[in-house]
């Protein structure tokens, strides 16, 4: 058993990113300047985007794309309980209603299949997520936007360098968000990117910055004006160059990143795979996944203990675990509000009492992994019926 306790996700920062942002700090810009404006151009041309928008977090790109499309009071959007709260919340903020449907057995993201029978003439919007890092079936999900005239807004806080069926998650003309949170594989501590049409950013850029017509880059730099219009009640979502200056290196580095996560990947199915009181997580073939969670899934019939039991266990033997999600509609504000119950939906449930999510980051070593891996076979082994 390992001696020190292991993180759940423990981010990776170089002396690259700390030159970097000492750099920033002793220039005479710190908050949304030119490193911010680099840190776009450079995300957009790696990820093939129309164009990006830096903003202080994923839930910001979320929100600001709601009100970017007009979405509001009457409104309906469809998305997934399986998702962290945020992207429910932001459809609460905006005064629209959001519609749940259930998950797909294998991959928990979305089922295209039951979205088509959640519209009404209410809907506006489908917002999927490409949960853990694996992308939602794009191609049918556009297929129903167009049909009904719906926007969708990808929510892709797991989903940095993700594609799917060769295209990278972000390169579309559709609003995505992204989230580079502490445990994100591209991290700037907290932040986000919203990718899409370069009218669209536009209004979202003033958007997410107290709708003035004007950045204080714009009106304090050489040759700016003091200037500017509110044009709109906006929102206070930038992103600062100090930020900026983490997710610069990060962005290098992260094709090694993601090479790193994908090796540990391999080293978990290796040896879990045939463990038939573990499932592990699926790859369709068409897709890359992210790879951001590595989800086990407990067949419980197969142990004497449950998953709370399993984590329980496994802290004893030093490893940091999580749990991804909590079905939204199980939280007392939305079970309450609209009435749901557990068995509502009954795969992102049923799933959920048995999910854990052990450590996955290019920080861990060999030895690291493989202490999870001996970490969970023993539990397994000391648990199973």
């Amino acid at each position: 058993m390992r001696d020190t306790f292991l993180p759940f996700s423990p981010p990776l920062i170089g002396e690259e990113e700390i030159d970097e942002v000492v750099d920033t700090l002793k220039s005479d810009w710190i908050t949304t300047g030119p490193k911010t404006k680099k840190f776009e151009d450079e995300f957009k041309n790696y990820f093939n985007a129309p164009a990006a928008l830096a903003l202080n977090s994923c839930t910001a790109a979320l929100h600001t794309s709601l009100i970017a499309l007009g979405i509001g009071q009457g409104d309906e959007v469809i998305t997934t309980p399986m998702t962290f709260c945020s992207t429910v919340n932001v459809i609460e903020h905006v005064g629209a209603r959001p519609v749940l449907v259930d998950v797909e057995p294998d991959t928990l993201n979305i089922d295209p299949e039951k979205i088509e029978r959640a519209i009404t003439p209410r809907t506006r919007a489908i917002i999927p997520v490409h949960y853990s890092g694996h992308p939602v079936e794009l191609d049918y999900i556009y297929e129903i936007a167009e049909k009904y005239n719906l926007f969708v807004i990808e929510d892709a806080a797991h989903a940095v360098s993700a594609k799917y069926k060769g295209k990278f998650i972000g390169s579309s003309s559709n609003p995505v968000c992204f989230s580079f949170y502490a445990t994100k594989n591209l991290t700037t501590a907290e932040g986000g990117m919203l990718t899409g049409d370069s009218e669209f950013i536009e209004k979202a850029r003033v958007i997410s910055l107290h709708g003035m017509s004007k950045d204080a880059w714009r009106r304090y730099s050489k040759g700016g004006s003091w200037y500017y219009e509110v044009v709109m009640p906006g929102f206070k979502y930038n992103m600062t160059d100090i930020q900026a200056s983490l997710g610069i290196c990060q962005l290098k580095k992260l094709e090694r990143f993601q090479a790193r996560r994908r090796e540990i990947v391999k080293m978990y199915n290796k040896h879990f795979s045939e463990e038939e009181a573990l499932e592990i997580p699926v790859e369709r073939p068409y897709v890359e996944h992210a790879w951001h969670l590595y989800v086990l899934r407990l067949n419980t019939q197969a142990l004497k203990i449950d998953r709370n039991e399993f984590i329980e266990e496994l802290a004893k033997r030093n490893i940091g675990t999580s749990v991804h999600f909590i079905p939204v509609h199980i939280h007392p504000y939305y079970r309450k509000k609209y009435n749901y119950k557990p068995e509502d939906f009954p795969v992102a449930y049923s799933n959920y009492l048995r999910m854990v999510s052990i450590p996955l980051c290019p920080k861990l070593t060999d030895n690291d992994v493989y202490d999870v891996i001996e970490a969970v076979l023993d539990v397994v082994k000391v648990y199973k019926r």
